[in-house]
């Protein structure tokens, strides 16, 4: 099991969070850590969201979300515009939601976070990124490259029924765990 508990702690990233500058959420298209984010945000731990992406440079357009159709129904074109719909049906006021709707990949949200960032002239120390707990590794690795000087805490947010603790007891689990894993790996020379 030790090789099982090696990749869980590889992959899987939790930090303790603390007040911070802003909160990161990379594009996706679900829900959930758009929710967390708000929650943090509510919580006084950030007085900026800053929700990140276009759509998936794979599928070339913004599919419909992955849950919640029903409270987070509107058309949206890009990721960007979904996550900030959850963020104000979760009580961010819009003024505290940065844009970014270009990035279409992990590196790339990070990359044009910092464009958008560096452009108002934000000086950002600490931060915090709300992604899936088996993106964490990957999300940090790029915001690490990109936010060099910044302290960076992750807030991971099960979704898929994929965990750390049970990834390897179901074939999606292990194939999305490993896949990111293996990117990882791929991609490290980006972040040299």
């Amino acid at each position: 099991m030790r090789n099982l508990n090696d990749i869980s702690n590889f992959v899987f990233i939790s930090d303790e969070l603390k007040k911070s500058d802003i909160i990161f959420v990379p594009g996706n298209s679900s829900p959930q850590m758009a929710e967390k984010a708000a929650q943090l945000y509510k919580e006084g731990l950030a007085p900026l969201i800053l929700p990140s992406g276009r759509y998936s440079n794979i599928k070339g357009y913004f599919d419909a979300p992955k849950s919640k159709s029903d409270i987070y129904n509107g058309t949206y074109n890009t990721e960007f515009e979904f996550l900030k719909d959850v963020l104000i049906k979760n009580d961010v006021p819009s003024s505290a939601i940065l844009k970014e709707d270009r990035a279409q990949y992990t590196y790339q949200n990070a990359l044009f976070s910092k464009e958008v960032t560096d452009k108002l002239g934000l000086k950002i120390k600490h931060c915090i990124i709300c992604c899936k707990s088996y993106h964490a590794r990957r999300c940090l690795m790029y915001y690490e490259k990109v936010y060099q000087d910044a302290e960076i805490m992750i807030c991971p947010v099960d979704i898929d029924n994929i965990t750390k603790e049970n990834w390897y007891k179901t074939n999606k689990g292990i194939e999305t765990v490993l896949g990111e894993f293996k990117r990882c790996g791929e991609q490290l020379e980006y972040v040299l």
